[in-house]
């Protein structure tokens, strides 16, 4: 009897495990947690709108409080010419916001005692040692290596003033000559081949001097596979999507799966969405894990990691980092540096996490003390500790149209509480 109730629990619990990660998250009615369903109807009616008038291919919105989804809705086609629909677990390029779970990876390896944020990152990768500075002459046309002032630091790769860039300005031929790139493509070898040569490149300013955005996270990457042992993908894998139930977030995308991608549009000249050349079957058989830009995910997914984060590290019974690791990764860490991202994703910068710390400088409709990143190809997250708020939008657009940002402003419109 005894065995018998055991397999009968054993099937009721592989029951609810399935249900909870084959179906959409529960979405509870907005009024039970402080949000007002005939506001966030303007949010809905503006979304239809842009996907109406063909400004947008389609997406995916999620918001939660209080630890609950209260919107899930999903707009558009995620494939035009294939004709197929959006849906709530439509799997999308999350681009950079591969860097904030990347920063936890290495945070997550930092509480183990791995390592100091102080240590020099020669320690773990000998290439980035006796690193030097390209230093332009006053015309722009030519310019001069000196020594760095010191080693980068595992602190300076996760705020960005290790003084690594995607290339550009003086660092061009430096990184078109060395192959490198940003993970939103095709790319040949493993994360150590590319970032063993990134560290034999110059870097664009002494360590700790500015804020550069860059391959700072590919750099981490490949630091966590140093450290931990395994390869990138697995420890990902095993150490936060499994814990989290994030089941359709990865580097290699199953070719079961590839029909569920979103594809990528722009817009031409004549404002008519078209679609990106590069065939993302690649997905599925790549080998480049590209920490900064790499991942594949879905709404819900991320909302699952995001929340882990709003809840000081803890998601449905677990713990990923203690609250006060989140809360280190979420201080400004970059004092009075300029961030060039401002406008969009904070005026100041923690580990792995943007941070909206004063008004002035961007001034739409949100809190004071949000955390958050976006994509290259416009998909946005954030958090806000104050309203114990989530947002979660997944759209694949290669031109600006601001609906992420319309996103925010009319989920803060539509707080009632």
């Amino acid at each position: 009897m005894k065995s018998r109730i055991s397999i009968i629990s054993l099937v009721a619990l592989l029951l609810t495990a399935s249900l909870s990660y084959g179906q959409p998250p529960v979405v509870v009615k907005p009024e039970t947690v402080g949000m007002s369903s005939e506001r966030l109807a303007r949010l809905d009616k503006i979304l239809k709108q842009y996907t109406d008038e063909k400004k947008i291919p389609g997406s995916v919105a999620l918001i939660a409080r209080h630890g609950k989804v209260c919107f899930l809705k999903t707009y558009g086609l995620s494939d035009i010419e294939a004709g197929t629909p959006t849906k709530y677990d439509s799997m999308y390029r999350i681009a950079y916001m591969s860097k904030t779970i990347t920063s936890t990876a290495v945070m997550m390896l930092y509480e183990e005692g791995r390592f100091l944020l102080t240590d020099p990152v020669s320690k773990y990768i000998p290439e980035f040692r006796d690193r030097k500075v390209i230093v332009p002459d006053s015309t722009g046309k030519s310019s001069t290596l000196v020594p760095a002032k010191g080693p980068i630091t595992i602190r300076h790769l996760l705020n960005h003033t290790a003084g690594i860039t995607y290339g550009g300005g003086p660092l061009t031929d430096y990184y078109r000559n060395a192959g490198m790139t940003v993970g939103l493509t095709p790319t040949n070898g493993t994360i150590g081949e590319m970032i063993r040569k990134l560290g034999g490149l110059p870097l664009i300013s002494h360590p700790g001097e500015q804020f550069q955005y860059g391959m700072s996270i590919d750099v981490l990457g490949y630091l966590v596979e140093v450290v931990s042992g395994m390869t990138f993908d697995k420890f990902l894998e095993t150490r936060i999507f499994q814990p989290l139930g994030m089941k359709d977030t990865c580097f290699i995308l199953p070719k079961e799966k590839l029909p569920r991608l979103a594809r990528l549009y722009r817009l031409n000249s004549s404002g008519v969405l078209v679609k990106d050349a590069v065939d993302p079957s690649y997905l599925c058989t790549q080998t480049y894990f590209s920490g900064g830009a790499g991942l594949v995910s879905t709404a819900p997914d991320y909302y699952r990691f995001a929340q882990m984060l709003l809840n000081g590290g803890k998601y449905s019974g677990g713990r990923l980092l203690s609250r006060k690791t989140v809360e280190l990764m979420s201080t400004n860490s970059i004092g009075d540096l300029y961030a060039a991202f401002r406008i969009t994703s904070g005026d100041k910068f923690g580990y792995g996490l943007g941070i909206r710390s004063e008004r002035g400088v961007y001034d739409e409709l949100e809190s004071l003390g949000i955390l958050g990143w976006d994509g290259a190809f416009h998909t946005r997250f954030w958090i806000d500790p104050k309203e114990d708020l989530v947002g979660v939008f997944m759209i694949q657009s290669d031109a600006s149209t601001k609906i992420n940002t319309r996103f925010r402003v009319l989920t803060y419109q539509a707080i009632d509480d």
